[in-house]
């Protein structure tokens, strides 16, 4: 009988470093989210979409500008530093 090893279950998890990178990102994520949220209302609303939900996606648009343009700066900054 051949015995099998296996890796035990939590080295099949993230590491500290991409659990860090996750929470680098989550800015961005989360406003993604919200853009995704305000364009799935809009739509649903259909011919009932009023001005308040066309605002509402393009206040959600700026967020994930701002969250891009933030990581994009930190990004840069730590590869500056390395």
């Amino acid at each position: 009988m051949k015995i099998i090893h296996l890796q035990a279950a939590d080295s099949e998890g993230p590491t500290a470093a991409e659990l860090a990178e996750i929470a680098q990102e989550w800015p961005l994520i989360a406003a993604e989210l919200d853009l995704l949220d305000a364009e799935i209302s809009f739509i649903t609303a259909g011919p009932a979409a009023s001005v308040l939900d066309r605002r509402r996606i393009r206040r959600a648009q700026r967020k994930v500008l701002a969250a891009s343009r933030e990581l994009a700066v930190y990004e840069t900054a730590a590869d500056g530093a390395a």
